[in-house]
């Protein structure tokens, strides 16, 4: 599907936690709007990015958050997430000089953000959120800058705080090729828990990354390629 029919879908991810109140129940859709074109990165296939975030929510009027000027939604679509007391929409949010950032927006505003990565023209690739490790939080996962630092950064909500603090990250993985206007991979859960599928560094072999004890450890399944990749991630 062509990125530009993207924003009409919210990519919902499932995640099993418990809704804690109004304000989880309060967000029932999320989508990009207002296109613009004042930040020409491009990676995703295109200069288009998306200038506004529209949240539906249940029994009152949709929300739209706009970003100042300086600022764009660098991504395909909003993904919905639970965090307990929250339901969020997180997103890939990019400063025009100080490159992408993870961030969470509920219907009160920004919720929780990483750290912008610092430089203009610099990417994050999502990767999905869950709990990842087993301890009953939801863990935020993503590839730093996919085509140059290929590392994955697995981070968590820092209660009371507008900050998100990273819990564990791994070296020599991706999941986006410049220009491509998809992500690869995702989450999967075969039965053990949520696992990340992805690609090595090199886009040579298909990758399962799992979190155990505070440590990211790996598996290679076999050869990259795009049917490796939907087997691996359908648990076949």
């Amino acid at each position: 599907m062509p990125r530009r029919l993207l924003p009409c879908l919210a990519l919902w991810v499932s995640l099993g936690v418990a809704a804690g109140g109004a304000q989880a129940q309060a967000l029932t859709g999320a989508t990009y709007v207002e296109p613009t074109t004042r930040y020409d990165h491009g990676v995703l296939g295109d200069a288009v990015e998306w200038g506004a975030l529209r949240l539906s929510r249940d029994g009152a009027p949709d929300l739209l958050i706009r970003l100042p000027q300086t600022r764009v939604f660098e991504d395909l679509a909003p993904r919905l997430v639970d965090l307990g007391e929250h339901r969020a929409a997180m997103v890939v949010e990019s400063d025009l000089e100080r490159g992408a950032r993870l961030a969470l927006y509920t219907a009160d505003g920004l919720l929780a953000a990483t750290p912008f990565i610092g430089q203009r023209n610099r990417w994050l690739a999502p990767v999905g959120a869950a709990d990842l490790d087993g301890d009953g939080q939801v863990e935020l996962a993503y590839i730093d800058r996919p085509h140059l630092a290929r590392q994955l950064r697995i981070w968590r909500v820092v209660p009371g705080a507008q900050a998100l603090r990273e819990v564990a990250s791994a070296p020599d993985l991706t999941n986006h090729r410049i220009g491509w206007d998809s992500i690869a991979g995702g989450l999967r859960d075969c039965g053990a828990g949520p696992e990340m599928v992805l690609a090595s560094g090199d886009w040579s072999r298909v990758i399962v990354a799992r979190v155990r004890g505070g440590e990211i450890t790996r598996e290679a399944l076999g050869p990259y390629s795009d049917a490796a990749m939907a087997r691996a991630l359908a648990c076949r």
